[in-house]
């Protein structure tokens, strides 16, 4: 199976900044779209930022101008640069691949266990 690690998480103060790196390791042989999504208690999980094959992103309102989601193709890594953080931002972060893996004619979605982001003072 496909295996989605997260790293990167952490506590920080309002206006400070984290980085978010997930790596997937296992059988692949096409990653279609790369996703961070988070979820805060008592909230729907909602997407904060994807980007697809061809290199274009999107982010949630919310986040635009603050964070910026990049990619290691060669490593199947995607990162999620997060600055300026607000206590709003605190949340549990998933990292999401859309994979095609070897056999198989369509693509599915791996998810990571997620990894916990905190802004307070």
């Amino acid at each position: 199976q496909v295996q989605l690690v997260e790293s990167g998480g952490g506590s920080v103060q309002p206006g400070g900044s984290l980085r978010l790196s997930c790596a997937a390791s296992g059988s692949i042989f096409r990653i279609n779209a790369m996703g961070w999504y988070r979820q805060a208690p008592g909230t729907e999980r909602d997407l904060v930022a994807r980007i697809i094959s061809g290199g274009s992103t999107y982010y949630a309102d919310s986040v635009k101008g603050r964070f910026t989601i990049s990619r290691d193709n060669a490593k199947n890594t995607v990162y999620l640069q997060m600055s300026s953080l607000k206590p709003e931002d605190t949340a549990v972060y998933y990292c999401k691949f859309d994979v095609v893996v070897p056999g198989i004619t369509w693509s599915q979605e791996f998810w990571g266990e997620g990894t916990l982001v905190t802004v307070s003072s």
